[in-house]
């Protein structure tokens, strides 16, 4: 009894940590380059049953033997847990806001599917960051900046200045003044389930070489746009609650089970 107790428990556990996620998804469902979280649900290793038990030989002058025996009942599953939460990585509409500072990374060919591209950012502590969020601004020293006051980072590596004069992108990424011409930095990872999310949709992790054959443009004026699906999103939470209601009367049951075990029972003896 008490291990189908903990069996709802980890259920109830784990449909409660699933609807965090499809939350967390829904509340950024406008922030631009957000990148849907989806968990991995895994079971608990299972457990082979045996039966315990005793033959008795043929009987002889000495008399019969004894022999203990194992017979299997079968497995049992002891329930279920979240593994891991790992964002979705596919690429969201591209929307048109003819705001100069906000840029759109639009993927064409990447030979390696499991690759993506990235703006790349430097965050507090001087440290390189990755990010598909282009609704930069210019601050009031001049320099391109995320949202969370990050520089967005050149190809060298240095914050663009853009000295607060207006600036057009070329499709190659090239961001030019009246002054000067800057490559944006832009990063691949081969990998992105290497990646760790940090939040407000910048990633850290180690960039590797643009692979020959990769093709993508810039887009001045448009922003790329969060990739959950709302409507799917509101199901799988729909879902997710009735789950966690199942588990919820499946615990009730055994503790009233076990309720019953002790007054009753007990009382009896």
């Amino acid at each position: 009894m008490l291990r189908g107790f903990y069996t709802a428990a980890s259920g109830m556990i784990t449909q409660q940590r699933q609807t965090e996620a499809l939350s967390n998804n829904i509340a950024n469902a406008n922030t631009p380059g957000y990148k849907a979280d989806q968990t991995t649900i895994r079971a608990f290793p299972e457990l082979l049953l045996s039966e315990m038990g005793s033959e008795k030989t043929i009987p002889t002058t000495q008399g019969g033997l004894n022999l203990p025996v194992q017979n299997t009942v079968g497995s049992i599953n002891t329930g279920a847990y979240v593994q891991e939460t790992v964002p979705n990585f596919k690429q969201g509409d591209v929307r048109e806001t003819n705001i100069s500072t906000d840029l759109a990374i639009i993927n064409g060919t990447i030979p390696d599917e499991s690759g993506f591209l990235f703006f790349n950012v430097q965050n507090e502590a001087g440290e390189v960051r990755y990010t598909r969020n282009g609704n930069f601004t210019v601050d009031g020293e001049g320099f391109l900046v995320t949202n969370q006051g990050y520089y967005v980072l050149d190809q060298a590596g240095n914050p663009i200045q853009t000295d607060g004069m207006e600036f057009t992108v070329t499709p190659e990424g090239t961001l030019q003044t009246m002054d000067q011409a800057t490559q944006l930095g832009i990063s691949y990872m081969e990998n992105v389930n290497d990646l760790t999310k940090e939040g407000n949709d910048i990633f850290a992790g180690e960039a590797d070489a643009i692979p020959a054959g990769t093709t993508f443009s810039i887009q001045q004026g448009t922003l790329e746009q969060s990739n959950v699906n709302t409507m799917q999103t509101m199901t799988d939470m729909m879902s997710s609650y009735r789950l966690f209601e199942t588990n919820q009367r499946v615990l009730r049951a055994y503790d009233e089970s076990l309720g019953k075990a002790v007054s009753e029972i007990g009382r009896i003896g």
